[in-house]
């Protein structure tokens, strides 16, 4: 992708060196609407934490040396009771977020845009629009993933034709953008677009080449950004992609970059500090050589990671499961195919398993209880999702579900739970 002329009269900002080769375009240009401007954000050079940074080490146990939750613990028999429920138009999809707001992407009216950006009060279940049209101006850019928090709301738009894509911010407030739109980011087909989270006025995203593209051996690196700044922090890099999109866990945020790379594949489960822009590196568990974690987040001072295949090596971490402890505490697991990344209060966890639609296995470590969470009524069969990650006390899902009458998906159920 080459670099774009800037627009007329506007004159473009100096570049600035990055440790990817990622083409990035520093200019403004206008926003769909019309009423905002999008300004390119600059990225600071260096990294807070590279790839040849010392870290733990791997963790390899015996297989028989966790508690299997299933065969340890006593089931209850109970399952949680609903807080709060709502029903949303068909095609809508939350993603976690860690606040009052509950970023969504909703369906357009018409093919054009065939997408848009909203969010949901937890306070008053309304459903509001808040991107209502991409800022890119092609006819075949849609809007591809959001985030938020009750500060800001930020979103990924991709090309369907050239998989070209680009990351934008704004401030926002009471269901709105109430600030300047902020271009983060922009790439082309030979990298995926951002996984991202979004926590306070912060905006954190990870740059990784695609498995199928032409920089398949170029480093991925993740960036932190605060609302109103015109610069983003490079703050860790990966030999590699990442395993896993960053997730929220409390004040922390936690990532997989690959690690100790000049021994192989290794890939490290991190928590990072939120307060020093990922600075500090709070926790780490080191995966097994070549076992890749397929979801990981934490809660209170727990990992919570799930694989998705069993190895041949690798020991208790090389197994199919979901795993919640640390190195020096030990590990509980639950034996069963994962899904979604789990979420939890304390020693409360909640986890979303492939076993029929909507299995949610609640786990209460400190009681050795487990329970779970009924299915929505006439959910389909891809089941029900979390809205949450990390640490919650209040827990979201949403679920497709069907018409009464006819029998098919009518609309979105979304539903909270206190853990």
């Amino acid at each position: 992708m080459g670099r774009p002329t800037p627009t007329k009269d506007v004159p473009e900002k100096p570049a600035r060196r990055r440790r990817s080769s990622l083409t990035r375009r520093s200019f403004f240009k206008t926003a769909a609407a019309g009423t905002a401007v999008a300004a390119a954000v600059g990225v600071l050079s260096g990294c807070t934490h590279t790839s040849e940074e010392e870290t733990s080490d791997p963790v390899v146990v015996d297989a028989d040396s966790a508690e299997d939750i299933l065969d340890s613990f006593e089931a209850t028999g109970e399952t949680l009771a609903a807080e709060s429920s709502w029903t949303l138009p068909l095609g809508t999809v939350l993603h976690p977020a860690e606040g009052a707001w509950i970023p969504a992407t909703t369906a357009g009216s018409s093919a054009t845009p065939m997408v848009k950006g909203s969010a949901l009060s937890l306070a008053s279940g309304e459903l509001v629009e808040v991107v209502s049209a991409p800022v890119g101006q092609a006819a075949t850019t849609v809007i591809y993933d959001v985030r938020c928090s009750d500060s800001v709301y930020a979103w990924v738009e991709l090309d369907l034709a050239t998989r070209a894509w680009a990351l934008y911010a704004s401030s926002f407030s009471a269901g709105a953008l109430t600030g300047e739109t902020s271009t983060l980011w922009e790439g082309d087909s030979d990298f995926d677009p951002a996984p991202l989270a979004v926590s306070g006025d912060m905006v954190i995203w990870q740059v990784q080449p695609s498995a199928s593209g032409s920089k398949t051996s170029e480093s991925s690196h993740c960036y932190v950004w605060h609302s109103g700044d015109s610069e983003a922090q490079a703050a860790v890099e990966s030999r590699g992609r990442f395993a896993t999109a960053p997730t929220l866990a409390g004040e922390n945020v936690v990532l997989t970059p690959r690690v100790r790379a000049d021994e192989g594949v290794y890939y490290g489960v991190t928590a990072y500090s939120l307060s020093d822009d990922l600075a500090t590196r709070v926790d780490q568990l080191v995966m097994p050589k070549s076992v890749k974690p397929f979801r990981a987040t934490r809660v209170g001072d727990r990992f919570l990671v799930s694989v998705e295949a069993s190895y041949s090596s690798g020991g208790l971490l090389g197994q199919m499961g979901t795993y919640v402890g640390t190195p020096s505490t030990g590990f509980f697991r639950l034996n069963r195919e994962p899904s979604e990344c789990g979420c939890g209060n304390g020693d409360v966890v909640a986890i979303k398993i492939l076993q029929s639609n909507s299995a949610y296995v609640v786990v209460d470590l400190a009681n050795r209880t487990y329970s779970g969470i009924p299915s929505a009524d006439r959910v389909v069969d891809y089941g029900e999702f979390p809205a949450r990650v990390g640490d919650c006390e209040l827990f979201v899902t949403f679920s497709t579900v069907k018409a009464a009458d006819t029998g098919y998906p009518a609309s979105v159920a979304v539903r909270t739970f206190r853990l």
